[in-house]
């Protein structure tokens, strides 16, 4: 059999139906005439045996033995024309499936092109050019107006307009200068970088979204792995019903319509066309959701908890007052980030950028500092013991809260503001209070999930209650739980579920990782670079933009309405079909027409996702 590929398969078998029908019609020449249209069943028709062959190897009976079994049939029966037509139909809509799928994963497409092909790389002195593959951890990278930056690192020298929307989405450039993270991937559009390779190679944000997509597409979705036993069982059972209409009627063209109208080729690539159109757009647009059976459960959230610092919070706390009780405010300032010096809480960073900022002399190197996770630290300055923490710091070390500090507390408390309570070993020195600016999209945020259907939105934090009041009030929370600890956080979204059915976690990926894999589905923002963000939420929003968090779900509860949609036409038009062809109104070949136009027109309709858009 000659090396011919599937539109030349399409092409000549057509050219032979159609001169055999020339011939047979118009010069009455039926014995020729009969020879082309074996010829034509024979060349569209052998890579449908072939497959059903290799399918049989593995004991799958699919729709190619069904096919072959038919056309073999009407071979044998003389109904040369329904061989040929049957053939020619199966491998023509075979060929505009390929090609309409290859549209299906056009975004995905889009994303692989994007992959860095060259690296400028200073050794040595001198500039050389390599794959990207073959740059080292260390290495500095030089990239110009218009080039993709081939790996994760910091800029170390100049400044540029970046276009980040390959890794978040991000519509607009981002600014980039000294000391800045960059991404593998992403482009210069102007200016200048020279850039510290931090991650290479598999390791770049970029590369871990491309394998992470691909290795989505594998895992399936509920409703997929049930179609497919659907099917494995479906088809010997047509099978078995032809062989019994045989028998009662003893019309085999009947039957072996009834054979290939019954395939349910459509049925079968319902849902996986649209899971593959849905994660690439969601892959496009900076949205990262692990799988089928992700994509499916996103759209029947009823609950969502979100951490608070990072998340509702733009995870920049600042210092926005200082109280100091009996000493200085440059003295209390200096001991507070002294004591913080070794913490990596935010609001730890918060102070001592705060002290950087001030002429308050030299900090003091802690001789011990030990971390009490929910409530502080207790750190050794030289002679002295500093406390910095909550209200339970205090307590659990012997320190009372007078009348007019818990007042002050109170105050700071409701408008919002972190308090951090300092004290030495006898008394409260002074407190220190931090607020983290709030992203001015999330009580619109809130708004369009309620419309999405999401039935309650709770706010999970270790922040004081007073705190955690007055920021679920501004952004329209229906909840809130205060105080809480990692462990907390769980046995809340364990409760949750149980109230509610289905509850995500969208937190910023770093201290959430618990609660992130106790939900039903953990969302992580910001997740670009983030290791623990990739590996442990089940959908990750690669930039800031916490808006995101609605076209993720606006997009699931697409993607599922266009599975249902592609399932209930497929159900729809297999069973119309099957009363045709025991009507004896519909017959091979125009059944074979309808089918594969069916399996075409439920690609389409999952093409109709790669426009998605939010309103």
């Amino acid at each position: 059999m000659l090396r011919i590929n599937k539109g030349q398969r399409v092409l000549i078998s057509g050219i032979l139906i159609v001169v055999s029908l020339a011939l047979g019609k118009l010069a009455s020449i039926p014995d020729i005439s009969d020879i082309l249209m074996i010829a034509a069943a024979v060349i569209a028709g052998y890579p449908i045996a072939i497959n059903a062959i290799r399918a049989l190897r593995y004991k799958i009976l699919g729709i190619d033995a069904l096919v072959t079994l038919a056309v073999i049939g009407a071979l044998i029966i003389k109904e040369y024309w329904e061989a040929a037509a049957v053939t020619f139909l199966f491998m023509l809509g075979n060929y505009l499936e390929s090609k309409t799928l290859e549209k299906t994963r056009s975004a995905i497409k889009a994303l692989l092109s994007l992959a860095p092909d060259i690296a400028r790389v200073v050794r040595n002195g001198a500039e050389i050019e390599l794959s990207p593959e073959e740059v080292v951890e260390g290495d500095i990278v030089i990239v110009r107006p218009g080039e993709k930056i081939p790996v994760d690192g910091t800029v170390i020298e100049g400044s540029a307009y970046v276009n980040q929307a390959p890794i978040t989405g991000e519509s607009m450039p981002v600014s980039k200068d000294v000391n800045d993270g960059v991404f593998s991937g992403t482009v210069i559009e102007s200016g200048y970088l020279k850039i510290r390779a931090d991650r290479v190679g598999e390791d770049t944000t970029f590369s871990r979204i491309l394998q992470m997509v691909e290795e989505a597409q594998d895992k399936k979705a509920r409703t997929q792995k049930f179609l497919e036993v659907f099917s494995k069982y479906y088809t010997p059972s047509i099978m078995i019903l032809a062989a019994a209409v045989f028998i009662i009627t003893r019309d085999a063209e009947l039957s072996l319509t009834l054979l290939v109208i019954s395939c349910p080729g459509a049925l079968v690539i319902s849902t996986p066309v649209s899971i593959v159109a849905g994660i690439g757009n969601g892959a496009r647009h900076g949205v990262l959701i692990k799988g089928g059976e992700i994509i499916e459960k996103l759209g029947t959230v009823k609950v969502l908890a979100f951490d608070k610092t990072g998340t509702l919070t733009e995870g920049k706390p600042k210092v926005t007052n200082i109280k100091p009780f009996g000493i200085s405010e440059e003295e209390l300032l200096r001991l507070a980030a002294s004591a913080e010096m070794y913490s990596e809480h935010p609001l730890a960073k918060a102070i001592l950028e705060e002290a950087g900022s001030k002429p308050i002399g030299s900090l003091i190197s802690p001789d011990e500092s030990d971390i009490i996770t929910g409530q502080g630290l207790r750190t050794k300055l030289g002679d002295k013991i500093i406390l910095a923490g909550n209200r339970k710091l205090m307590n659990e070390n012997g320190i009372k809260i007078p009348d007019d500090i818990e007042e002050y507390l109170k105050n700071e408390e409701s408008e919002g503001q972190t308090t951090v309570i300092v004290a030495d070993s006898e008394k409260i020195i002074g407190v220190i209070s931090i607020a983290d600016t709030l992203r001015d999209d999330v009580g619109k945020l809130i708004k369009k999930l309620k419309s999405l259907g999401i039935r309650k939105a709770v706010m999970l934090t270790g922040d004081n209650k007073r705190a955690a009041a007055a920021i679920a009030k501004r952004v329209g929370m229906d909840d809130y739980y205060a105080e809480l600890l990692p462990e907390d956080k769980v046995s809340l979204l364990n409760k949750l579920q149980k109230e509610y059915g289905t509850a995500a976690m969208v937190g910023d990926g770093v201290n959430d990782a618990p609660a992130l894999a106790s939900a039903d589905l953990g969302i992580a923002m910001g997740g670009a670079g983030a290791d623990v963000a990739m590996e442990t939420a089940d959908v990750v929003l690669m930039s800031n933009e916490i808006r995101k968090l609605s076209y993720a779900i606006g997009l699931s509860r697409a993607t599922v309405k266009n599975m249902k949609q592609n399932i209930y036409f497929a159900i729809i038009v297999v069973g119309l079909l099957l009363a045709g062809v025991l009507a004896k109104v519909v017959f091979l070949s125009s059944g074979m027409l309808v089918h594969e136009l069916s399996v075409l027109a439920v690609i389409l309709n999952a093409i109709r996702l790669l426009k998605y858009r939010q309103k």
